[in-house]
């Protein structure tokens, strides 16, 4: 081959040399020219196949090894990422109506109850004696107040003794009626079906009003509220797809904005979402934190690594690719536009194409134009 070469290099000199510019014809000299062009790409041609074949031959060469990459298309999200925390409806602190001290607990802490239970008894021995006076003064009251009756018919008696008579019985009636009213609020009643989760007083213990005495709650169906920032109320909608991840729990769930709150939060520019989430094993617990993910970007296109992006002086972004040219791998040098970033993913909205076939490791070590080899590690 350098034989070869060496031969080709000669005939060009002796082509250039050998044939004297004689004529001072301007035509002729241009037909020269011509000529001379014309034998200058042919050997360039042939010069060109040839480092091609010693390329091939020429062991001692090395060339830059890169794997490759195919490029991916997909449908790219991206999310906003926030933190929420877990509520229920169904979880409530309940105290009594009255004060009054703890007469009998019913329940144990854990115990599942039913709607309408009566969880704890407060002392209502008090109301209970003032029912018994009251009902035997009512019960004189409406003997009073049936004989009155009869003689008022009888047009015996004066109407105010009918109405005094009428008057008392429906006055201690009314007081009697508020006295079982009373001693029902002495009952601590479950307003739920749900779980005591706490106790708070024991057994003899004076309570009030402003007192907890137990909490219950029903896990069947939480929540999950956070706060999002106002920039993004143009994007977060009722119904925009959410993923839930609990990290104590190590579980996620897929779901959707419920509710979006109507009130921006001057402190801090914010305005509360709510996601129901399913809770069928009740691992799930109140004040327990989520991170919370909102879908605020989709699209349809080629993405990419975001490690594999560079950046010329120009500011431009490009990747390489690689291209078969006469049996061999070269590097091409592509101009992309980034249409978004999410989790070391990039969407490239332009730029590149489904059959495209990128630089992978190598890539800041290789050049454009540059021949490589590629291998599979």
């Amino acid at each position: 081959m350098k034989k070869i070469l060496t031969l080709l290099i000669a005939i060009s000199i002796t082509v250039s040399c050998g044939e004297a510019v004689k004529k001072s014809s301007l035509e002729e000299l241009n037909t020269q020219k011509l000529t001379l062009v014309s034998k200058i790409d042919s050997l360039n041609k042939e010069l060109k196949t040839i480092e091609q074949e010693i390329s091939k031959l020429d062991t001692s060469k090395k060339l830059q090894l890169v794997t490759i990459l195919p490029v991916r298309k997909g449908t790219f999200k991206h999310y906003v990422e926030i933190q929420g925390v877990v509520k229920a409806d169904k979880n409530i602190e309940i105290k009594p109506e009255l004060g009054g001290t703890i007469k009998a607990i019913y329940v144990k802490e854990g115990q599942r109850v039913s709607s309408g239970q009566t969880l704890v008894q407060l002392d209502d021995s008090s109301v209970k004696n003032s029912i018994a006076e009251l009902n035997t003064q009512l019960m004189l009251a409406k003997t009073t107040f049936d004989r009155q009756e009869r003689l008022w018919k009888q047009k015996i008696g004066s109407e105010m003794q009918y109405l005094q008579a009428k008057a008392q019985k429906e006055s201690l009636e009314n007081n009697l009626a508020t006295l079982r009213t009373q001693a029902r609020k002495m009952k601590i009643i479950a307003p739920f079906s749900g779980i005591v989760d706490e106790i708070f007083p024991k057994n003899g213990e004076l309570t009030s009003p402003q007192t907890p005495i137990v909490r219950l709650l029903n896990l069947s169906k939480v929540y999950v509220e956070a706060d999002v920032t106002e920039t993004y109320l143009p994007i977060v909608k009722t119904g925009t797809e959410a993923t839930l991840f609990f990290p104590s729990i190590n579980k996620e769930i897929h779901s959707k904005i419920a509710q979006i709150g109507n009130y921006i939060n001057p402190d801090n520019r914010s305005f509360k979402t709510r996601i129901n989430i399913p809770n069928k094993d009740k691992l799930i617990k109140p004040n327990l934190l989520a991170d919370l993910k909102i879908l605020d970007f989709k699209a349809d296109g080629i993405i990419i690594p975001s490690t594999l992006i560079q950046q010329d002086q120009n500011g431009n972004n490009y990747v390489f690719t690689i291209e078969t040219i006469d049996d061999e791998k070269k590097v091409v040098k592509k101009l992309i536009t980034i249409g978004n970033e999410y989790n070391h993913e990039i969407y490239v909205s332009d730029g590149l194409a489904e059959h495209d076939t990128l630089v992978n490791a190598g890539a800041r070590l290789v050049k454009a134009g540059e021949i490589v080899n590629i291998t599979n590690n």
